[in-house]
């Protein structure tokens, strides 16, 4: 897939999920190579940045913006309301590693939508065409929007700002298959993604759209481009524990078949890896945090492992949470549980 300039490994693609697609985490999805291809993910995205804390240059917000030249191609999402905050901020993710800008339009939590950004700018479409217009207009590199199917049901967009923004040159468009109003409840609507690809393909054909929601396993990518005819998927909440999803999901669309899946051991290595990168790149204190925190998605794809959840909970040091993972990866490569029972005392 091609988004742009930016030609891409594969169609499959990172969302920007706020707390969670730092630079330790692109990594890791990174480092697991395709199966039958050399890199089974297309693009990841950032957390979502806003315009202003960008431009000054707020500590929490340069950690957020983070890249580096193993994270490529990376894109970087930005939010807000006025077109030449955001048209300086694009300027400066172009300026620091960034192959696409994505302006999000999409997100319904409060703390952006709120403030005029986010999915509530899809309630204004002639002054958010207008401001994209902005955007496209200060970079060289593409721009992106990823967009929901409109605030509630009275107010959907599907059929109009979506062509209305390739029209000035928005390069891809990503619709997330829900309203505003529904935040993240009830099923992704397949007949709204459809709807959006049919409107962006009838004046646009080469302006890929990418479909998003309720991804957890690559059957429902499969599902979802041969129910809505988009060209590609970005995967969020369901990468969090899997970050092999890509892997899979990159093949089952290449191939029409699923790779062989990896051994619990080969996945407790991918979380080892990803404790290594957020060391690396922070502290000790901020990368068991971290890894203590992630490890309630990862549990349930390491299984069996005893008390894993319990016992890193618990946990204050890198070299104890590297010797525990250490051993129990031995332990599950001899086919043993990760963490043996301890046999009951004989009753007399």
């Amino acid at each position: 897939m091609r988004i742009g300039s930016v030609q891409l490994a594969s169609n499959v693609l990172l969302a920007p999920l706020a707390g969670y697609t730092d630079l330790a985490f692109r990594l890791t999805v990174r480092g697991i190579p395709g199966y039958d291809q050399p890199k089974a993910l297309g693009l990841a995205f950032t957390e979502l940045l806003c315009s202003y804390a960008i431009l000054n240059q707020s500590n929490k917000t340069m950690w957020l913006a983070a890249t580096g030249k193993a994270d490529r191609p990376v894109g970087m999402q930005l939010y807000g309301k006025h077109a030449d905050v955001l048209a300086a901020a694009a300027q400066w993710s172009e300026a620091n590693g960034a192959a696409t800008i994505d302006i999000n339009m999409g997100c319904p939590v409060d703390k952006v939508a709120k403030n005029n950004g986010g999915s509530l700018l899809l309630c204004n479409p002639p002054a958010t065409v207008a401001l994209a217009a902005r955007v496209v207009k200060a970079v060289k590199i593409p721009v992106t929007a990823k967009i929901r199917l409109g605030w509630d049901d009275t107010c959907l967009i599907t059929d109009t700002l979506p062509a209305a923004l390739a029209d000035v040159g928005i390069a891809a468009i990503t619709v997330h298959g829900r309203t505003t109003e529904q935040m993240f409840t009830g099923n992704v609507r397949l007949e709204g993604i459809a709807a959006v690809v049919k409107s962006v393909k009838q004046r646009h054909p080469n302006v890929p759209v990418i479909g998003n929601g309720d991804i957890t396993e690559p059957a429902h990518a499969k599902a979802m481009i041969d129910a809505t005819g988009c060209d590609g998927v970005m995967i969020g909440r369901g990468a969090l524990g899997q970050p092999w999803i890509f892997r899979e999901t990159a093949s089952l669309l290449r191939t029409g078949k699923l790779p062989p899946p990896l051994t619990q051991a080969q996945r407790a290595r991918i979380v080892l890896g990803h404790f290594e990168h957020l060391l690396r790149l922070r502290d000790e204190t901020h990368a068991v945090r971290m890894i203590n925190q992630r490890m309630s998605w990862y549990s349930a794809a390491l299984q069996p492992w005893p008390r894993l959840k319990h016992d890193v909970r618990v946990m204050t040091e890198a070299d104890e949470f590297r010797q525990y993972m250490l051993t129990g990866i031995e332990r599950l490569k001899r086919g043993e549980p990760a963490v043996k029972f301890v046999e009951p005392l004989a009753v007399a």
